[in-house]
């Protein structure tokens, strides 16, 4: 299964994408919210209650009916660059990988989604980290990004996923310059999922000239298609620091709070709504900073 890149402008014929895939939404009355909450320091707050959190669904407060702050099994799909351009990178970012999978839950499962010049499921979702650590080996670099078309083909592969926490993990060094999905393609698709985006973001090097606009945006592609869905992005400038922001990322999803709501009566209406979260903050306590998903596309009646 994969994405073939958008048709060569000199090639007009040249690729083919599949673009049935089904929308992913909110299908019951409960939608649940999962927050990170750090200090300044970006270290992980954890032993809050369900009374140190609000919650807002556009401008209307709600009862926060589920509460939850346990360490529960995620479905994660990792979408990882072989472009040309991480040959230097490939075998820090396998470690990182690998480091993540031994950081997980064992209950967790995965799926493995590669891209350069195109998209390709490496591998379907999975409970056994070896299949995910075998194919990594096998790994070269070559030829343009595709990260789009890889981020959408993760997507479709959620659908197959068996946990209901759903996160997408992204290790790439930069822009897209070869997708045939959009970014606005992309980020409407997520804005009616429930999928969190985490994203390491590899710089270049400094010495690197004749970047390309799309590489130059890279980190703000990630970073705003992260904090859409509550997820962050977490910019490497050295190398070696791979495998610690890999395992940040792990113990990030492994201790988030759920807050779970019904929504008032009007509000199944299929239309996008905004959610807001604040929190009490504890006498005593350092400032807290929160990340959450900025709103869900509510079901029609």
């Amino acid at each position: 299964m994969n994405i073939e890149p958008r048709a060569d402008r000199r090639n007009p014929g040249w690729g083919t994408a599949d673009r049935s895939a089904p929308d992913i939404r909110v299908n019951s009355d409960l939608v649940l919210i999962p927050v990170m909450v750090t200090d300044r320091q970006d270290r992980l707050i954890t032993g809050l209650e369900r009374d140190h959190f609000r919650l807002w669904d556009e401008k209307t407060e709600q009862i926060i009916s589920h509460f939850a702050s346990e360490d529960v099994p995620v479905s994660v799909g990792l979408v990882f660059d072989c472009s040309g351009s991480m040959t230097s990178k490939l075998a820090e970012s396998r470690a990182a990988v690998a480091e993540f999978l031994r950081s997980a839950n064992p209950e967790d499962e995965f799926s493995l989604v590669t891209f350069n010049d195109r998209a390709e499921l490496a591998v379907p979702f999975t409970s056994e980290i070896g299949e995910i650590q075998n194919r990594m080996i096998f790994i070269t670099s070559r030829g343009r990004t595709a990260l789009l078309d890889g981020i959408m083909l993760s997507m479709n592969e959620m659908g197959r996923a068996k946990h209901r926490r759903k996160a997408i993990l992204i290790i790439s060094d930069g822009g897209d310059n070869h997708s045939r999905y959009s970014t606005r393609e992309v980020k409407e698709r997520l804005r009616e999922s429930d999928i969190q985006v985490y994203s390491i973001g590899i710089a270049g090097s400094p010495s690197v000239q004749f970047r390309t606009m799309e590489e130059q945006d890279g980190p703000a592609l990630l970073d705003d298609i992260a904090k859409q869905t509550g997820g962050r992005l977490f910019q490497v400038n050295d190398i070696a620091e791979l495998k610690g922001i890999a395992v940040k990322i792990s113990n990030a999803l492994r201790n988030q709070y759920v807050l779970g709501y019904v929504p008032t009566a009007g509000m199944r209406d299929g239309k996008y709504h905004r959610v807001r979260v604040r929190i009490a903050q504890p006498k005593g306590e350092p400032s807290f900073r929160t990340s959450f998903r900025s709103g869900y596309l509510a079901p029609a009646n």
